[in-house]
């Protein structure tokens, strides 16, 4: 079996094909830093290369999932080459999510906020514990959503209730988002491990070609053109860090 090292992502296999990629910064509540949006890229690109890897759970370690960017290690670009470098890492992650051939079952556990939040809607079967709370807060900051929500949110939840959602930073509850469909499923907190190991389980003995046909089919027809999304996001995000009163929002989070 294909073990991988990461310095702030685990991820182990098990002997179903089932491959956890954990999100490992606990004392941070796992927040984006530069080096776990590296990982993050680098570990699903490697399972998605994995033969042994049949379908991953992606979840985090601790009292949140993800809990967005991390303001104490966030640094002022000091040019738009040094900005575009960061969005372009952050996308690149959210490409080997959603343009990955294996399917990602989301076992999202306590916050998941902005960058989180979005990894979160990167999921093939985003289930939530049921005390997981989620927010955009970037336009509150002075930045702009990645990930390409932009255009797998409305395809979710409509258009109007994206823009709520996107511009005015309100905070959802899991048993909310279940109902708008951005959470496939809602459980127990004690429970979403074992349910989002047994829908991997499931996926991991369906026919492969199958499943990346579907999964691959389906994210190109669900939403508008998300490769367009991901490049327009990426303008307004380096935008936005070159920005100094982004900087200043940060460090007021």
């Amino acid at each position: 079996m294909s073990q991988f090292t990461y310095q702030t992502v685990e991820s182990q296999i098990n002997d179903k094909g089932v491959r956890t990629i954990t999100l490992n910064r606990p004392d941070s509540l796992n927040a984006m830093n530069l080096q776990l949006i590296l990982d993050v890229a680098e570990a699903f690109n490697d399972a998605n290369r994995d033969s042994a890897t049949k379908a991953i759970v992606f979840t985090g370690a601790g009292r949140a999932f993800c809990a967005g960017d991390d303001r104490h290690e966030h640094v002022h670009p000091e040019n738009e080459e040094q900005a575009r470098d960061l969005v372009d890492a952050i996308q690149r992650a959210t490409q080997a999510i959603v343009f990955g051939s294996k399917p990602v079952v989301g076992a999202i556990n306590g916050w998941a906020v902005g960058g989180g939040f979005e990894w979160a809607i990167n999921c093939d079967f985003p289930i939530w514990g049921e005390s997981a709370k989620a927010f955009f807060p970037e336009v509150s900051l002075n930045l702009f959503v990645t990930g390409a929500v932009t255009s797998l949110l409305p395809a979710t939840v409509g258009i109007n209730k994206a823009r709520e959602m996107l511009m005015l930073g309100e905070r959802y509850t899991a048993e909310e988002l279940g109902k708008l469909g951005v959470a496939w499923r809602v459980v127990s907190d004690e429970d979403l491990q074992k349910e989002a190991l047994a829908v991997a389980t499931k996926l991991a003995k369906q026919p492969p070609l199958a499943i990346r046909a579907m999964k691959r089919v389906l994210n190109q027809t669900m939403a508008t053109d998300l490769p367009r999304a991901l490049q327009l996001e990426t303008e307004a995000t380096v935008a936005g860090f070159l920005d100094p009163e982004t900087t200043e929002r940060l460090k007021n989070f």
